[in-house]
């Protein structure tokens, strides 16, 4: 694999990282702003809306310039949001720098993937985008039990100041190690044109279903572990780690087997995790089980990613900037729908077991999606 992924995955690596860290941290923030852990939750939801909803538009602002010049632009964007949450005087102001960094994180991850997939021959493309793919999931082996750490040992703020320091580091392995990308010789129209397919919208679906379960359960695994599980508050960057482990080798793994079959590996992977939705619910009170589900949980839910994004591409053959950048709102927008509705059934008094069962539910929608693309995929082959 070219060095280059190397450099993406450094950037990806501090995206992770601000993405997830918050999940850990929902109890000392809430303390901290005097809010309940379901609004504290909302800064989850707040951040993948902030990728759903900013990732298109600023990856058509930067439509003229060069996908280097762009990479760095967001990293600089992404930068500042952190600064802005580490020095939040409110809530508000927490949810603004969250947004904004959110921002950047949908365009950078849709014209990383158009780089990456660039970088390398085209049955190799679910690969490479699984290895930029890999600094998201390292975030949650090193980056966010680290920062929990931190968050739990200093305040919730100096994590952010480190996550900041990441995304420096990132900013500048791109300077260093990304080639120099031509313009964009494709029209902003022909992009949206590719919008008119029922087979990207269908790929936009299967993102958003097959990978809400994910945040329906993991926002909210803080409290499932101390309030159900019996864990102390200190075993949470520890599970949260193992979890990592699981979501580096399922994006490893789903980007294999998205290179032989990327279908097959999206049917699998999205049963796979909505299996073990319903197995969390189920051992949520035997801390082992516990333990164990959740690591293959990571897995599952990651191994889902290389098809997925994959899959759009080649949906939008011709014109893939946009719909990469708008699969990866079409992943945040997943996390949103999944935290939010796990949310609502912990206010609904229902318990901190119905998260997952949320998950769950969100999963088979993903699986019915799933296979009315496939479906849809096979009316346009031409019969031999």
């Amino acid at each position: 694999m070219p060095l280059a992924l190397f450099a993406l995955a450094i950037s990806a690596f501090g995206i992770g990282t601000t993405e997830f860290i918050i999940n850990g941290l929902l109890p000392e923030v809430a303390a901290d702003f005097h809010v309940t852990i379901p609004a504290a939750g909302l800064l989850v939801s707040g951040y993948a809306l902030g990728v759903a909803v900013g990732g298109p538009p600023l990856t058509m602002l930067g439509g003229r310039l060069s996908r280097k010049t762009m990479l760095l632009s967001l990293m600089v964007l992404f930068i500042v949001g952190n600064l802005l949450s580490a020095l939040a005087p409110s809530y508000g102001v927490l949810m603004s720098g969250r947004f904004l960094s959110a921002f950047a994180h949908g365009a950078y991850f849709g014209v990383g993937s158009v780089v990456a997939a660039g970088l390398v021959a085209p049955q190799k493309r679910a690969s490479a985008i699984a290895m930029m793919f890999t600094g998201l999931t390292l975030a949650n082996v090193l980056g966010v039990p680290l920062g929990t750490w931190i968050g739990q040992a200093f305040g919730w703020r100096a994590t952010f100041w480190v996550v900041v320091a990441i995304g420096v580091a990132g900013l500048a392995g791109v300077v260093a190690l990304v080639p120099r990308q031509p313009r964009p010789t494709g029209s902003v129209v022909r992009e949206l044109a590719t919008f008119r397919k029922a087979g990207v919208w269908l790929a936009l679906g299967m993102t958003v279903f097959g990978f809400a379960p994910v945040f329906a359960v993991i926002t909210f695994i803080a409290p499932i572990m101390t309030g159900v599980g019996g864990f102390s508050p200190g075993a949470v960057p520890v599970v949260m780690a193992l979890f990592g482990v699981g979501l580096v080798a399922g994006n490893l793994i789903g980007g294999k087997l998205a290179d032989r079959a990327v279908m097959p590996s999206i049917y699998g992977s999205v049963a796979l995790l909505t299996l073990l939705a319903v197995a969390v619910a189920l051992v949520s009170g035997n801390q082992v089980a516990f333990v164990i589900t959740i690591t293959l949980f990571g897995v599952a839910a990651f191994a889902t990613v290389p098809p997925l994004q994959t899959r759009v591409l080649d949906a939008a053959a011709g014109a893939p900037t946009l719909a990469s950048a708008a699969n990866i709102g079409a992943f945040n927008l997943g996390n949103a729908i999944g935290s939010f509705a796990a949310g609502l059934t912990i206010d609904a008094g229902l318990g901190y077991t119905a998260p997952a069962w949320t998950a769950a539910l969100l999963g088979l929608a993903g699986l019915a999606v799933a296979g009315a693309a496939g479906l849809q995929a096979r009316r346009l082959v031409p019969a031999t």
